[in-house]
């Protein structure tokens, strides 16, 4: 009988915990506090939809306070420090340095309410008023390549724009992405902010982003990151905007100041080893400039590989089976991947170089390392031309370093890229030395460019009638 009295309490036992398998999954405020990091993708959307009702019903001085507490608690210089040296050690991707100026720019130059400009039409039949209003929930998916920077980008945002937001960032970046959500969750709910505003699961994984993706409560789907997630968000069926891959080529003419240029394009090439998609992958230089300029490059860093077999090391050290990068070397520096080779060089050396044809691997390939392939061609309307093939109609992002103002005006209309730099490094069309605001989902596939808070909003009309028209 004693026997049958535990086989009773097993059956009961196993029944109780198939009821709780069984039951919808549902976030409420007794629970302890998570600071947004859940077991299971179904309490992190539970908990974002419970915690973007209470935002929906904040006024816009709450969010702007909410912001603000975003941005107060990543320039707070022991934070900054820490997720930017974390995502280094944790990714092997990148520099320490650089990640400090991403993160700073990130919290600094996201735009916030501001960027919610309504619009009024009066008239004779009264008055309609067309305010950017939120989507709801939002699940946003991060690459390793910015796993900070994209969380800082997209928080300020969407949390702006009304939304609530699940990441579902890369798993080589889980803990800094972790440590991130909750240093920001738990600095909003000291500042009276809702519970859960960012959350995130404790095990990123392809299977999380697919549940994610197929929610019905998660209402707008944002990927920054390469073709393969891209397409899948765009494949869901739901609204979705694709941050994808970019290959930005850089002209450099004879008009151009080539000194300036030759740094212009060593520095940017060489920010944070190359990783972000708006940087300098591959060169088109003019003939009757292009050694001038590869003097230059030189004298700012660059490493000049000339010697064939050397170049044919370097492709299969680099490049996959398919031909793209390897990852182990997406991210790394020319010092450690000359290393590699064989080749002694110290910090000071920031690019490789080399010059190839057209249509070699490393020009027609991104491959997110300071590699630079220089091609000679032999006028700028050529140039032009070999770098709109190489962009590979992404319409991402293009340089050219030129004074002949018709020549630059041609090669904006024809590459039609999101971000387009005059005479200057990459990294200024992101606010860096620029003018302008900063963003790292550049949503070249789904057009919406670089995003902000109206990105993630929705356009609703609100009408009344024969009133409220005083002119």
């Amino acid at each position: 009988m004693e026997m049958d009295i535990k086989v009773i309490e097993q059956m009961v036992e196993q029944v109780l915990k198939e009821i709780k398998l069984e039951q919808p999954q549902k976030f409420t405020e007794t629970q302890v506090e998570r600071y947004g990091i859940f077991e299971t993708m179904d309490e992190a959307i539970a908990a974002s939809e419970e915690a973007q009702k209470k935002l929906l019903f904040s006024n816009i001085a709450d969010r702007r306070k909410y912001v603000d507490v975003i941005r107060t608690t990543i320039l707070k210089r022991e934070n900054l420090e820490l997720i930017s040296r974390l995502a280094v050690e944790e990714t092997e991707i990148g520099c320490y340095e650089h990640k400090l100026i991403k993160n700073r720019l990130a919290a600094e130059k996201t735009p916030g309410t501001e960027d919610l400009v309504s619009e009024a039409m009066t008239g004779d039949n009264g008055l309609t008023l067309v305010e950017y209003c939120p989507f709801g929930v939002i699940g946003a998916i991060t690459p390793t390549t910015n796993p900070t920077e994209t969380i800082i980008n997209n928080s300020i945002s969407m949390i702006a724009g009304g939304n609530t937001v699940i990441f579902s960032p890369h798993p080589r970046a889980k803990k800094v992405s972790q440590m991130l959500v909750k240093m920001l969750n738990k600095a909003l709910k000291e500042n009276g902010a809702p519970s859960n505003l960012i959350t995130m699961v404790e095990e990123p994984s392809i299977e999380n982003t697919n549940k994610m993706i197929e929610n019905p409560k998660v209402r707008l789907l944002v990927a920054t990151g390469g073709p393969s997630i891209v397409k899948k968000v765009l494949s869901s069926g739901k609204k979705a905007i694709g941050a994808g891959a970019g290959n930005p080529p850089v002209v450099v003419d004879e008009t151009a100041d080539i000194e300036k240029a030759a740094k212009d394009i060593v520095d940017g090439c060489s920010f944070d080893n190359n990783v972000p998609c708006i940087a300098e992958k591959e060169v088109f230089a003019v003939e009757a400039i292009c050694d001038h300029l590869i003097h230059h490059m030189k004298q700012n860093g660059a490493y000049q590989i000339t010697d064939k077999a050397v170049l044919d090391q370097l492709v299969t050290l680099v490049t996959n089976e398919k031909g793209g990068p390897k990852t182990p070397f997406v991210g790394k520096s020319a010092k450690y991947i000359l290393d590699k080779l064989g080749i002694a060089a110290d910090d000071s050396i920031r690019v490789i170089i080399m010059e190839v044809p057209k249509d070699h691997l490393l020009v027609q390939e991104e491959m997110m390392m300071p590699i630079l392939p220089v091609v000679r061609v032999p006028d700028v309307d050529v140039a032009i031309e070999y770098a709109h093939e190489a962009e590979h109609g992404n319409r991402h992002t293009a340089m050219m370093h030129s004074k002949n103002v018709e020549k630059l005006s041609k090669m904006a209309k024809i590459l039609e890229t999101t971000i387009f730099v005059k005479n200057a490094p990459s990294f200024a069309g992101i606010g860096a030395g620029g003018e302008g605001y900063t963003t790292f989902t550049i949503a070249g596939p789904t057009g919406e460019g670089l995003t902000s808070a109206r990105s993630f909003c929705r356009k609703r009309k609100c009408v009344l009638t024969d009133a409220f028209s005083i002119r």
